[in-house]
């Protein structure tokens, strides 16, 4: 089983940046698509952004078209969100997650991924 740890969240002005990092452990994350995703309390888990296997595909909600871009470095094993203009309406959990599957195509939905991290708190302040 797959392990995924993320970090980089924390608080931040309207307007700033941050950068998340998901570290995934074992020899085959290279084989899967990755995704983040949000949560508030409340609220059910959403999708945020997707990159496939190869890295050559993303997908963004609209939300945050135009401010996030999700990347990844297989070498390192690491999938990263780089987060600009942020606003107070993207405060919440971020979770990364694995796509369920050797070279699945990239999902909007939850019940895709097989592996989720333990999250990571960001906070914007207005």
């Amino acid at each position: 089983q797959v392990q995924l740890v993320e970090s980089g969240g924390g608080l931040v002005q309207a307007g700033g940046s941050l950068r998340l990092s998901c570290a995934a452990s074992g020899r085959t994350f290279s084989s899967y698509s990755m995704g983040w995703f949000r949560q508030t309390p409340g609220k059910e888990r959403e999708f945020v952004a997707a990159i496939s296997w190869s890295g050559g595909n993303t997908y963004y909600a609209d939300s945050v078209k135009g401010r996030f871009t999700i990347s990844r470095d297989n070498a390192k094993n690491t999938v990263y969100l780089q987060m600009n203009s942020l606003k107070p309406e993207d405060t919440a959990v971020y979770y990364c997650a694995r796509r369920a599957g050797f070279y699945s195509d990239s999902s909007y939905y939850t019940r895709e991924y097989d592996s989720w991290g333990q999250g990571t708190q960001v906070t914007v302040s207005s």
